[in-house]
């Protein structure tokens, strides 16, 4: 490193010969006035790699310091010049961290986790909410490919997943009964009942609702609506203040819908209790929907829902839906419906504009989350500091309203019985394990044999017909789908017929099985009886299978080399990405334990070698026979039956946790069933590419965030936790009910 002195009339001189010298890009490290006009030392800003104390001290005891000439001046001592080294070196080292920090505030995030919480962020959603939702992001979406559409829809869908809407609007005109539109001053009361009976006399006619208004406080309240009533034909009526709705009896006959425009209170009022009780003390049943301005502050949106709740349930009563007003107002969407999903309200209309009954609309959750994405404020690149960060309302989302949990866990339940076959039958299992002994197996008997009649199997992954080493139970074998995913209620062995001809005789006629996934070679008669029937089988083999090739034996091994190349294909074993490569070759084999009489068959062996997709390690070779000589049609077969390695240590380990987690006198048979189901259920989700299955993935894994495991080993906690929590839940509500009566 080399500090050169330069010396000039003026600074601009000066500069001149540093820019000269050392370019645009040189570092000026000090400047002071001499009797001769400016003294500047600079360096090169290559050189600031590697610099030490030493090398400043040497570049300026260097030829570029020339001896002080001037009578008087006495040269700088080594003392003096060892300080302003160190001066300089200290200088120069903080200079090059706030050049590197200032370089950082302008280079985007790469990993996709950091990208999304910064997207959220942006938008208006909460620290808490980000952090929450990004738990369980998938791996391959946290790539840092900042071009992929596929995290932000990713983002998109989870999001609209946890803002419950109506389904369809029929859903909230249709039914009979009493809508009462409640909350604070100005959220838009009066515009919005207005809108709501337009769109039901556009259904139902005119002939079928009526109006009433409790707001005796504003000026011009009751002409408003009256308004709106006359240009719609449908009649309006008064409340006075602690007067029940009941006392309207007479008026509202033959109405089959009836809407009460509340008097606004802001949410701090004592009487918001007074006005929710005087709506509940009739015998009418008064379902209130809450009003929420989306142009609020997310603080005030949230005292809003907290309060309005509150008071509903201090008067016994419900608050569950909401609907959002001044929608055009608001210069973003995210904190309103970050307010819906925290209290697990759901979203039925939206207003966003003044025309009745026009400017409203049924929520869509889709729509409403892409529009709340796509409204940012830039953020800086650089970490907020914490009173930077976006204030997160009260009640956050690991301990927030039970009820928006359970809305969440409800929606997650919903997800699994729509995709896995046989998940509502699992659910009834644990169920079951809260009965007295006594009635388990009657109950028990009954579900195993409405299940066994549905046909939702095309294939079975039969297990060893081995107990597990140190256990008294065997591995129950899983039904396989036509998606070659694995059915959530397992085959109990125990509950079969001996023989493993009877057990596909049973498979076939009952439950219409076509392709199976064996141990190991069939026996001499279940081979026979295969041939007959004509189905598709393969079965896992170790190397040292001996099959035929060329008129001569060998062992499986041993004919790898001679087999043709044919397909790549990922996959995941045991937790981890799998790269597999088969090759196959047409063999002759024999059955196990063949009789004398019976030859050789014509099989396909096929043969794998796996290896790591990231580093290419070699994770080992396995070996396969099947019918099946089509690569296209012999993949699913194959890879089921590396998805389904581990499945029964996996098993054993969820029957230890729930040995400890059932109630005592649950029958083993139970708990190896429930076992094996939320085996079969986490596997299914590791193994599933499409985007339904890397949702559930993500709401699972999201239950057990912040554990660092093994993702099958992960979905299988988070399942275990589902159940538990599901039960939970229940008893929770059981107990406010009884509290209520």
């Amino acid at each position: 490193m080399s500090v050169i002195r330069f010396s000039g009339n003026t600074t601009r001189d000066a500069m001149r010969q540093v820019r000269e010298s050392l370019g645009d890009d040189a570092l000026i490290l000090a400047n002071r006035r001499t009797e001769q006009g400016v003294e500047i030392l600079a360096m090169a800003d290559e050189a600031m790699e590697g610099i030490t104390a030493t090398s400043v001290q040497e570049s300026l005891d260097g030829p570029f310091i020339p001896e002080v000439p001037e009578a008087g001046t006495a040269p700088m001592d080594e003392r003096s010049l060892q300080s302003m080294s160190e001066q300089l070196l200290r200088e120069m080292q903080d200079m090059r961290a706030l050049l590197a920090r200032e370089q950082a505030r302008h280079v985007p995030p790469r990993d996709g986790r950091t990208r999304l919480k910064r997207l959220l962020q942006e938008a208006g959603f909460s620290v808490a909410l980000a952090d929450e939702l990004l738990q369980a992001l998938p791996a391959e979406l946290d790539d840092g490919n900042i071009d992929d559409p596929r995290a932000l829809a990713w983002l998109q869908r989870r999001l609209a997943a946890r803002l419950p809407t109506l389904e369809q609007e029929a859903r909230f005109f249709d039914p009979p009964g009493v809508v009462s539109l409640v909350g604070p001053t100005g959220v838009g009361k009066t515009t919005t009942t207005a809108k709501l009976a337009a769109r039901f006399v556009q259904r139902h006619g005119a002939e079928q609702v009526a109006l009433i208004t409790t707001d005796s406080f504003r000026i011009g309240a009751h002409e408003q609506l009256r308004i709106y009533a006359e240009l719609l034909g449908i009649p309006m009526h008064a409340l006075a203040p602690g007067q029940p709705v009941d006392s309207l009896a007479r008026h509202l006959q033959g109405r089959r819908w009836v809407i009460i425009d509340t008097v606004g209170m802001s949410q701090r009022d004592q009487r918001i209790i007074e006005q929710v009780a005087q709506l509940q003390a009739g015998r009418v049943r008064v379902r209130m929907v809450l009003l929420l301005n989306a142009a609020s502050q997310p603080e005030t949106l949230d005292e809003v829902a907290t309060r309005y709740r509150q008071a509903a349930r201090a008067t016994g009563a419900e608050l569950n839906d909401c609907l959002l007003t001044k929608e055009d107002e608001a210069a973003r969407l995210a904190p309103a419906l970050e307010t819906v999903i925290r209290h697990g309200l759901r979203l039925t209309f939206v207003s966003h504009g003044q025309r009745v009954p026009e400017d409203l609309a049924p929520g869509d959750p889709m729509a409403l989350i892409i529009q709340a994405l796509a409204t940012r404020t830039p953020l800086p690149l650089t970490e907020p500091s914490a009173s930077q960060q976006p204030r997160t309302p009260p009640g956050n989302f690991a301990g927030g309203d039970l009820l928006g949990q359970g809305r969440r866990l409800s929606s997650t339940l919903q997800g699994l019985r729509q995709r896995l076959v046989g998940f509502r039958d699992l659910e009834s299992a644990w169920d079951i394990s809260a009965l007295p002994d006594e009635l388990q197996a009657a109950r028990l008997d009954t579900l195993l044999l409405q299940a066994a009649k549905r046909c939702d199997r095309v294939g079975m992954l039969w297990s060893s017909r081995r107990t597990l080493k140190g256990h008294d139970w065997a591995m129950p074998d899983l039904g396989v789908d036509a998606q070659g995913h694995w059915l959530a209620l397992p085959n109990l062995q125990h509950r079969q017929p001996i023989g493993q001809v009877n057990r596909l005789a049973m498979s076939d006629e009952v439950q219409g099985v076509s392709v199976h996934l064996l141990p190991s070679l069939p026996d001499t008669d279940a081979w026979q009886w295969l041939d007959g029937a004509q189905v598709a089988w393969s079965s896992q083999v170790r190397a040292g299978q001996r099959v035929i090739h060329g008129a001569e034996r060998h062992a499986l091994s041993e004919l790898a080399q001679l087999a043709t190349p044919s397909v790549q294909a990922s996959c995941r074993l045991r937790g981890q990405p799998c790269q597999v490569a088969l090759s196959q070759l047409t063999v002759t084999a024999s059955p196990a334990r063949r009789k004398e009489s019976v030859s050789g068959k014509p099989l396909e062996a096929w043969f794998g070698i796996l290896s790591d997709p990231e580093s290419g390690k070699d994770l080992g070779r396995r070996y396969w026979m099947s019918t099946v000589s089509h690569h296209e049609d012999a993949l699913p077969l194959l890879l089921g039956h590396l998805r389904a390695e581990g499945l029964a240590q996996q098993t054993r380990r969820t029957m230890e946790r729930l040995t400890r987690l059932l109630p005592a006198p649950t029958r083993p048979e139970l708990r190896l069933l429930l076992a094996a189901g939320m085996t079969a259920t986490a596997s299914h989700l590791e193994h599933g590419c499409d985007q339904a299955a890397m949702d559930l993935r993500a709401e699972l894994l999201g239950l057990v965030k912040g554990r660092r495991r093994r993702r099958d080993v992960a979905l299988l906690e988070a399942l275990i936790y589902l159940f538990g929590a599901r039960d939970a839940i229940r008893h929770v509500g059981s107990a406010a009910l009884e509290e209520l009566r």
